[in-house]
């Protein structure tokens, strides 16, 4: 039996796991590293994808790459058939052009109604899904028959895109307009079967909510409540945050040296 969920759980910011580590030093300078470290004594897995079963080689990698962001899809096939549906093998891909990537990967007899009817030229949108709409977005996962829309079963609602002729989630404080930018076929190298379906979309439009904005005008975690998914049937939600900046070598540069040559220095001795 499965707690309850925290509804009380909060996301802030905070200062990174070691503030005081200096360039070079090893992870076992903290007790947070040491106890790290003493896993690798119980030994490693080794995999071999050309001979693991393809079963437990698709859990082993979704339960490893981990947190995935979900795109949940909204597309409308050729006959007029509005699809939604969540993708977990999604993400950025540039901002210039602005465009994401979604894998979608094709069953033993059919493709997945999306990529069809992404080819169909009607455009799609891709919409964050939030905590607050967590088991309607789910429920889209169903693999419903080829002409069954899960709009009606979600509970969500439809709005009108502006540049695309798919909707977009209501419900979903950012969502893009995406038309087809490119679509590659993933091929098996032994069986030459095309298992997986990579989509490239160009975001045409953005919708994104004025209360999960940031002065600054970029999205606010604390607010935003973004789902993430893990392995088998997991999702996660945001824990705590820290900030961390990329160092600059302008004005790291003297310090990464020295921090070096002490290194050097001690070794030496």
């Amino acid at each position: 039996m499965l707690p309850l969920y925290n509804h009380d759980a909060g996301f802030k910011f905070t200062e990174s796991p070691n503030p005081h580590w200096k360039y070079g030093e090893s992870i076992d300078v903290t007790l947070l590293g040491q106890e790290w470290a003493e896993g690798e004594q119980k030994g490693w897995k080794h995999v071999d994808p050309a001979t693991e079963n393809p079963t437990a080689l698709y859990q082993l990698m979704t339960s490893g790459i981990v947190p995935r962001p979900i795109a949940f899809v909204s597309t409308i096939s050729h006959d007029g058939v509005e699809n939604l549906a969540p993708f977990s093998w999604f993400n950025m891909v540039t901002h210039d052009p602005p465009t994401i990537s979604i894998s979608c990967s094709n069953g033993p007899e059919r493709m997945k109604d999306t990529t069809n009817n992404i080819k169909s030229g009607n455009g799609f949108t891709v919409n964050i899904i939030s905590v607050p709409f967590a088991e309607q977005a789910n429920v889209c996962s169903i693999n419903a028959p080829d002409n069954f829309s899960e709009w009606a079963v979600s509970g969500l609602t439809k709005e009108p895109s502006l540049h695309v002729k798919a909707a977009r989630v209501k419900e979903s404080a950012f969502s893009m307009e995406c038309e087809l930018f490119q679509m590659v076929d993933i091929v098996n190298p032994v069986t030459q079967i095309a298992t997986t379906t990579l989509i490239l979309g160009l975001v045409k439009h953005i919708h994104v909510r004025n209360d999960v904005l940031t002065e600054r005008g970029t999205v606010d975690p604390t607010k935003f409540k973004p789902l993430g998914r893990l392995g088998a049937n997991g999702y996660s939600t945001l824990g705590d945050g820290f900030r961390l900046p990329r160092p600059a070598w302008k004005t790291e540069q003297k310090d990464v040296e020295e921090a070096l040559k002490e290194k050097a220095d001690v070794k030496a001795t």
